[in-house]
C-alpha cells in the first residue's frame, strides 16, 4: 500500500541543463533521482492543499514548475517526491512523499 503524505518544506534540488531534477537534498539527506522523472500540469501555490486559492488575493497566481520523481538516498531508502519551484525566486518546495 502507498502512503502519501503531504509536506511543505523547503529543499534543495539540482536539475540537468535541461531543467530535470537530478538530485535533492531533504531533511540532511542526499537523494539521486533514480527513475525518470515526469513534469507535471503547471500548478498554482496552495495545489496540495484543500483550499487552493485565498479569497483576498486579487490577481492570478504564477503557475509552479513541478516535477515527481522517484529517488534514492545514500543508504538505499525510496521514496517519490513531488517538488515544485517557486516561479520568482526559484526556490524548490518539496509538496508530498509516497513511500
Amino acid at each position: 500500500m502507498t502512503t502519501m503524505t503531504r509536506v511543505d518544506e523547503s529543499v534543495t534540488v539540482w536539475v540537468s541543463d535541461d531543467g530535470v531534477p537530478q538530485r535533492l537534498v531533504w531533511r540532511s539527506e542526499r537523494y539521486r533521482v533514480s527513475d525518470v522523472p515526469t513534469r507535471l500540469t503547471p500548478t498554482f501555490p496552495g495545489w496540495q492543499t484543500e483550499q487552493v486559492f485565498d479569497p483576498r488575493i486579487t490577481h492570478p497566481l504564477e503557475p509552479r514548475e513541478s516535477w515527481r520523481f522517484q529517488a534514492t538516498s545514500e543508504r538505499g531508502d525510496t521514496h517519490v517526491f513531488d517538488v515544485s519551484r517557486e516561479p520568482y525566486n526559484s526556490l524548490w518546495r518539496l509538496l508530498r512523499t509516497y513511500d
